[in-house]
């Protein structure tokens, strides 16, 4: 066995180890509502504005991806990793569900101070998935939250809008997970919006629009999107049904109706084509996928038994 072999067996027992601690019922005999608690807590959020479905979602997976899910997103110290650009367009109303679900919980003697910032956000992610008409899926618990929070640690660790397949796989296949994974959890997409700037190359390109961009859409875009606009402006990723979580994005991709590069090259390149022509035409499948993806996205870089903390405050640690 070569020193490479070795050291993939060693990350894979030393994350399978980890992860292995995570279980649903971790709350079972110090907080047993868990669960319902952060559910009406999130959909009372959900309730006061719909960007609590993809500010929460999107905030679970810049957790994950950086320094794995411990919701070290959430430390507001010095350069921290919400310092970041990648980080400062991530929506107030993500953080904002998390910290109001943590406060239902603490109102309750049995679970203050007893659940984790990283499993609350895990189980307000589920939670906001169905209010958004999408599956509901059991949720593993026992993640301890991180003490370390950089603004370097970001660098080069969250996929852009530029990227292409290579790119995307090789980042996901950092946190095992493959490329049905990715093409699962690029699906959310179908929630949420972007600023014009991430796009623009696309349509005001030195060649023109870009050509596996749908000409309509493109100008569609152009309109909602003119030159020198004010870069608060925001576009529904999902043209059709923006504020449903479905395949309907994989739907757009094969009309040419993905915002970002990185959507549509999940069509326009023949290896992932399949996939999203498969979650196109069968939601179920898509929704099994996604379920399948994000579980093991729970289960990435995760602090359990001794290790990290369980914070009395999610935006500093004790």
């Amino acid at each position: 066995m070569n020193k490479q072999t070795l050291c993939l067996v060693f990350l894979s027992f030393f994350v399978a180890s980890s992860y292995a601690q995570l279980r649903q019922n971790f709350y079972q005999s110090t907080c047993p509502n868990v669960e319902s608690i952060v559910r009406s807590a999130v959909t009372k959020k959900f309730q006061q504005t719909f960007v609590t479905v993809p500010g929460t979602l999107r905030l679970f997976f810049h957790d994950c991806f950086v320094r794995g899910c411990d919701a070290s997103v959430f430390l507001a110290t010095p350069n921290a990793e919400k310092d970041h650009p990648d980080d400062q367009s991530l929506a107030g109303d993500g953080f904002d569900t998390v910290i109001k679900a943590k406060a239902a919980l603490d109102s309750n003697p049995n679970c203050r101070n007893r659940v984790s910032c990283a499993d609350i956000l895990a189980l307000a992610t589920r939670d906001v998935i169905v209010l958004a008409g999408g599956p509901s899926y059991s949720v593993e618990l026992g993640r301890r939250d991180g003490r370390i929070s950089t603004k370097a640690s970001v660098q080069h660790k969250l996929p852009q809008a530029s990227f292409k397949l290579d790119q995307l796989n090789t980042m996901f296949a950092a946190h095992g997970l493959s490329q049905t994974d990715m093409i699962a959890l690029s699906g959310a997409h179908t929630l949420g919006f972007s600023h014009c700037g991430k796009f623009s190359g696309r349509i005001y390109g030195k060649s023109g629009i870009d050509p596996t961009l749908n000409r309509q859409y493109a100008l569609q875009l152009r309109q909602m999107c003119p030159i020198n606009v004010d870069p608060r402006i925001a576009i529904n990723m999902d043209p059709t049904t923006p504020r449903t979580f479905d395949n309907a994005y994989f739907q757009n991709l094969q009309q040419g109706r993905g915002l970002f590069t990185s959507d549509q090259v999940l069509f326009t390149d023949s290896r992932s084509k399949p996939t999203v022509n498969q979650f196109a035409s069968s939601n179920s499948a898509f929704n099994q996928a996604f379920i399948t993806a994000i579980t093991k996205l729970g289960r990435v870089g995760v602090l359990t038994g001794s290790k990290g903390e369980i914070r009395r405050d999610c935006s500093m640690p004790n």
